[in-house]
């Protein structure tokens, strides 16, 4: 362990793969037993925490002197047209300046006919080693799974800085049947000096009464705390969002059914199934059966139609 004198303060930097957050925050909320997105406020006092253990200082020695966001955005065009995304996306914004975090935004881009983020971990690496050779932080906290950071990683620790990577690995299978698997690369996992894997951490005392896991999660859901999660459009994955061409053709119909994160669309023929990742202008915990929604179709490899960009029409 690392020993410090304790009239010294530990300077923290945290930094955040914004799509791999979310993706991790949607799959709490949607698919484990949690059902629950994560608290940054949550997350920022546990990284503390935890990073008081490692030092061996006290927690009150330990403080996050610096926070960064890092995500692509469509552009206010493109999310005026998708309803109230301009709207949540200001919201999750008040959440991030709350809690001291400065955003980081990039373009979405298009690469063959699909909006895709790109680049985004450069800057990332880039604002994180500027701020390492000036000298501006004792401990990097990276929240992210990306083998790309290793090369930042090793060069934080030819500076002497401490990396404590907050990662998540899980799976599932959705309900088209494909496996989903979310996992850390071993070369980063490697590299770090301090490695928390917090599915092991999270499972593994769920049900004990700690107060710094249960303030991980955000105790009582509300609209305005969605992280513009599932009007984000953002995949099963965490390679990036992919966007669909908003000149599509559009369909109508009605809600028929919704189960855990995802539901039916009546629609002539051949009702639609539809995730919620695809709900646009309204949490999808916030649809009922029978309301009518707007939505574009796209073919599956499998040969099954689905529903996208679905969109509540009415009062939302």
């Amino acid at each position: 362990m690392y020993n410090k004198s304790l009239s010294k303060l530990t300077r923290i930097g945290v930094f955040y793969d914004g799509n791999y957050f979310l993706h991790v925050s949607n799959y709490y909320n949607y698919v484990h037993s949690k059902k629950r997105r994560l608290s940054i406020a949550g997350l920022h006092d546990f990284i503390r925490k935890q990073v008081a253990a490692n030092e061996e200082v006290e927690p009150r020695l330990c403080r996050i002197t610096d926070a960064h966001y890092f995500r692509g955005r469509i552009s206010a065009q493109e999310a005026a047209q998708r309803g109230n995304q301009l709207y949540y996306e200001r919201v999750f914004d008040d959440i991030l300046m709350s809690e001291g975090l400065v955003t980081h935004y990039f373009p979405i881009k298009s690469f063959y006919g699909k909006k895709e983020e790109k680049n985004v971990d450069v800057y990332l690496a880039l604002e994180a080693y500027d701020m390492a050779i000036s000298n501006k932080m004792d401990v990097l906290v990276l929240i992210a799974s990306d083998g790309d950071f290793v090369p930042l990683i090793r060069k934080l620790n030819a500076l002497g800085i401490r990396v404590m990577l907050i990662c998540w690995d899980f799976e599932f299978t959705n309900d088209e049947g494909q496996k989903m698997v979310t996992k850390t690369s071993q070369g980063l996992l490697k590299e770090v000096t301090y490695p928390v894997q917090m599915h092991d951490l999270i499972d593994s005392r769920s049900g004990k009464n700690d107060p710094v896991l249960i303030n991980l999660f955000v105790q009582e859901e509300s609209h305005s705390n969605s992280n513009s999660s599932s009007n984000s459009n953002s995949n099963n994955n965490n390679n990036g969002n992919v966007y669909t061409d908003p000149e599509e053709e559009v369909g109508f119909g009605e809600i028929l059914s919704l189960k855990n994160g995802y539901g039916f669309i009546r629609y002539p023929n051949n009702n639609l199934f539809f995730h919620y990742t695809d709900v646009e202008n309204v949490d999808f915990n916030d649809l009922v059966i029978g309301d009518q929604v707007e939505f574009t179709t796209e073919l599956k490899h499998n040969g099954q139609e689905v529903a996208r960009n679905v969109r509540k029409i009415g009062p939302t």
